[in-house]
């Protein structure tokens, strides 16, 4: 097995895949390589514990342990062109890498707020940012950021707990529009208003203009907010440049198919650059940014490279930090016909999202630490079985949830009907 295995991008996905690579067997020789100088690292804490501790270095720093312990090259350099004929890597300064199997796993880059002075705009999605964002939160300094999604609200809680007065503009209706039902987002809301964030929804940023060692970011029929420093969390686009000049299929991603194989059989794509399809959306194309999303197709890239022929199955799992609260989603919700709330006895609410077919796809819930993460293991064994749970059985906390959930789907359609000649 002396084939050479190149994986560009040293985050969750690319170090993931090559640590698989070693348990799976693969004796080959494996490269790294990523152009951060503080790579590799854990992104999630960026934007939670990173940024809200002073004192904290990159997380994750036994990655690199992990990897030179595996026999696995971790190399630091800026890759500027795939040669897919000669297959190799060129490297700036006119270095080159061969490879017989090429993983591309580059992630995705902050989006830029595109109105006049958006440069002025702080984004958080490197370390570099991190530590350009501490030293900017400081006690006393006023912050806004622009965005109300995860990431936003993740930010705008760090910034309110290290003592800055912080506002938050979002253009949607409400926060965390499109990502979680409107009774979990006014939840979040809520919560960060206890904490004295000032949340404007509706707000469309027009510009960011400097107002002498300050700015002032100006909406559209509203006055404009001075602040010390402004972070604009609004979104996130593929790293696709190196594929599309490549000649791969890019599309909102890298395309790849079930087995994350791109358009050339030697080159493979995972990770929150590449647009794959997920079976029990009915193989619709997802592009996906999150931890667990980054884990699980590295996982499954390292296999594929190795000629497995299983196709990708997981369910996506997503969740948020924002002070004492833990908010969890299971599956997609956007792919629900039918919502079913379950109300537990301690007050906690848990959205069910059903097809129209009557499965389960998605499920959804906040609460304090860990008090939710439970119940959201059960939604992704269910999503992933295909289950079509009673909705009667589904909102009723009196019913335990994992016979709910994990029951024959069948049986729950039979249930279904037999409830509905009752009416």
């Amino acid at each position: 097995m002396g084939r050479r295995i190149v994986v560009i991008g040293g985050g969750e996905c690319g170090t993931r895949a090559a640590l698989a690579l070693r348990a799976c067997g693969f004796d080959g020789p494996i490269s790294v390589v990523d152009s951060d100088p503080f790579a590799p690292y854990e992104r999630p804490p960026l934007s939670k514990a990173a940024l809200g501790d002073a004192t904290a270095g990159p997380p994750g720093g036994g990655v690199l342990g992990s990897l030179r312990s595996a026999s696995i090259e971790f190399v630091y350099g800026r890759i500027e062109a795939i040669d897919r004929r000669a297959g190799r890597v060129l490297f700036e300064g006119r270095r080159e890498m061969s490879y017989d199997r090429l993983l591309i796993a580059t992630g995705a880059r902050a989006s830029s707020l595109s109105v006049p002075g958006g440069e002025h705009a702080l984004r958080l999605r490197t370390w570099q940012d991190v530590l350009r964002l501490r030293d900017q939160l400081q006690p006393g300094m006023t912050a806004v950021v622009i965005g109300g999604g995860f990431l936003g609200l993740e930010i705008a809680a760090c910034a309110a707990l290290r003592g800055c007065s912080v506002t938050v503009l979002e253009q949607a209706f409400h926060v965390l529009e499109r990502l979680v039902p409107a009774s979990i987002a006014s939840v979040v809301a809520a919560r960060h208003r206890r904490e004295r964030v000032d949340i404007r929804c509706g707000a469309r940023v027009a510009a960011v203009r400097r107002a002498g060692r300050r700015f002032a970011v100006e909406v559209h029929d509203s006055d404009a907010f001075v602040a010390d420093v402004v972070i604009a969390a609004v979104g996130a686009r593929p790293n696709t440049d190196l594929a599309g000049a490549a000649g791969l299929r890019t599309e909102a991603g890298i395309v790849v198919d079930s087995r994350f194989a791109t358009s050339d059989g030697a080159i493979f794509a995972a990770g929150d650059c590449c647009s794959f399809p997920l079976p029990f959306a009915d193989c619709a194309r997802l592009r996906l940014e999150s931890w667990r999303n980054a884990v699980d197709q590295g996982d499954a890239a390292a296999l594929a490279l190795l000629g497995a022929s299983r196709p990708y199955t997981a369910v996506p799992w997503f969740w948020s930090d924002q002070y004492d609260l833990t908010l969890q989603i299971a599956g997609v919700p956007s792919l629900g016909a039918r919502e079913v709330l379950r109300v537990r006895e301690d007050g906690v609410e848990i959205r069910f999202d059903l097809a129209s077919d009557g499965r389960l796809v998605s499920a959804s819930a906040i609460g304090e630490g860990d008090s939710v993460a439970k119940d959201i293991r059960l939604a992704v064994l269910a999503i992933g079985r295909g289950s079509c749970p009673s909705s009667v059985d589904l909102a009723d906390p009196a019913r335990p949830l994992r016979a709910v959930l994990l029951n024959d789907g069948a049986h729950a359609r039979r249930n279904d009907e037999a409830q509905r000649i009752r009416r």
